[in-house]
């Protein structure tokens, strides 16, 4: 089926400003509440959220099966699981109805008071519930800078790296959407003592990732195969991995994986960017450097996406400082090969399950995606300013990433995923 909602000469009747994150091409899916406090899955187009549950009960998704609530509730979820056709029938179907050739809802004043809220009169919320988070490690980047920091320069990415993409399995519970308040985690720290101590991490970073959101795919103990995996993928998302670096230090003593380091919180961005969306930004895929077993060979050569990805600070002081700046084609490991690896032993993932491809670095230093690398492991902070320079994060610092596609025929953007942190809680245990 064709992918006409892509098309780059398409114009909305719907104002767009220029370099807007949400042209028409984009058509992402979200939940929002409305000024009446209604729940509703919608779409955003420019600066305006549009109730795909009034859409669809305003006859506008007339000749695509759907059920009468598909819309009305407060995840995608359901949607998702109906799969890439209904997808497309639906950014098709919204896209031909806001072309500015298209007079059906644009000279009905009644129907758009209903459908059309301006973006500041929404509140976002989180866009799927999400069953199971996945956290990878697929940028070869990252890998060799963090093993550098940790084991000494001279140190090298452990070879069973190259053979699979590998991940943890982190906590969905505190996975929460753009905008929520970060509290500084509690934990044990170690001590110059022996015995550790408890208290507020001093060592707050960021990890740059997009993630990428599932449909029910696969039965129980059933794999699901390398070059068959983007067609179980949804969309995309910002994704900023909280880290608390010191808690971390202290629990790699243990031969364990990321726990209360990782696990307090995880933003991402409010609005999910479809796969059928990023098609026209594809490019090669990232050169492997071992031969892989056949389970990850992929016939398709062009599985990577040209996503530019930016991560901001705002200070307390509401001055705005770029912290670094990357790419998702730096990823070592498609997201097929990460899906068919994820499920090659079995394991099922459904509908709504969100896979983050990992903390994206790239070959220079400022396209490191954490302070832990930007810093040297802490040694060396950043001068962003005469009078502001950073280490890891103050209370009051909003991290805000933002990311965007662009083509010589379009643009299209993921707009932005913030979190504010905010001090610990002091309590006795």
């Amino acid at each position: 089926m064709q992918i006409t909602a892509n098309d780059p000469h398409r114009k909305s009747w719907l104002h767009v400003e220029k370099d807007s994150d949400f042209p028409i091409q984009n058509i992402p899916f979200g939940v929002f509440i409305t000024k009446d406090d209604i729940i509703t899955i919608g779409t955003r187009i420019g600066n305006f959220a549009i109730d795909l549950g009034a859409f669809h009960q305003l006859g506008y998704f007339e000749g695509i099966p759907l059920t009468d609530d598909i819309f009305m509730q407060d995840s995608l979820n359901d949607f998702i699981a109906d799969g890439r056709k209904t997808w497309r029938l639906v950014r098709n179907r919204i896209a031909e109805v806001f072309d500015n050739s298209n007079p059906t809802l644009q000279n009905n004043e009644k129907h758009k008071e209903i459908i059309i809220f301006n973006i500041d009169d929404v509140e976002m919320l989180l866009p799927v519930d999400i069953g199971d988070y996945t956290n990878f490690c697929s940028s070869k980047y990252y890998a060799t800078n963090l093993s550098k920091l940790l084991k000494g320069s001279e140190h090298t990415i452990n070879d069973n790296w190259y053979q699979a993409p590998l991940g943890y399995h982190g906590r969905s519970s505190s996975v929460v959407v753009s905008g929520t308040r970060i509290r500084r985690p509690n934990g044990q720290l170690a001590s110059k003592k022996g015995n550790p101590v408890f208290g507020p991490s001093s060592q707050l970073d960021m990890e740059i990732q997009t993630a990428f959101i599932t449909t029910a795919a696969n039965n129980f103990g059933e794999p699901i195969t390398v070059n068959e995996a983007e067609e179980y993928i949804f969309g995309l998302v910002l994704l900023n991995n909280w880290s608390a670096r010191d808690i971390e230090a202290w629990e790699a003593n243990s031969f364990s994986g990321p726990f209360l380091g990782k696990n307090f919180a995880t933003s991402i961005s409010p609005w999910i960017v479809t796969l059928d969306a990023l098609q026209p930004y594809k490019c090669k895929n990232p050169v492997q450097e071992t031969e892989l077993l056949p389970y990850l060979k992929e016939t398709n050569a062009t599985n990577n996406y040209n996503i530019h990805i930016t991560a901001t600070l705002k200070t307390p002081e509401n001055e705005l400082f770029k912290i670094s700046e990357t790419n998702f084609n730096h990823i070592y490991w498609t997201m097929a090969q990460q899906l068919a690896h994820h499920t090659s032993n079995g394991c099922n993932v459904r509908a709504g399950d969100l896979m983050g491809i990992g903390t994206i670095s790239g070959p220079n230093k400022e396209n490191s995606g954490t302070l832990f690398e930007l810093t040297n492991g802490g040694n060396n902070p950043i001068k962003f300013s005469k009078n502001t320079e950073r280490t890891y994060f103050y209370d009051g610092d909003q991290v805000i990433v933002s990311a965007y596609c662009k083509n010589e025929n379009s643009r299209i953007g993921f707009g932005k995923c913030k979190g504010k942190i905010t001090p610990s809680v002091t309590y006795n245990l």
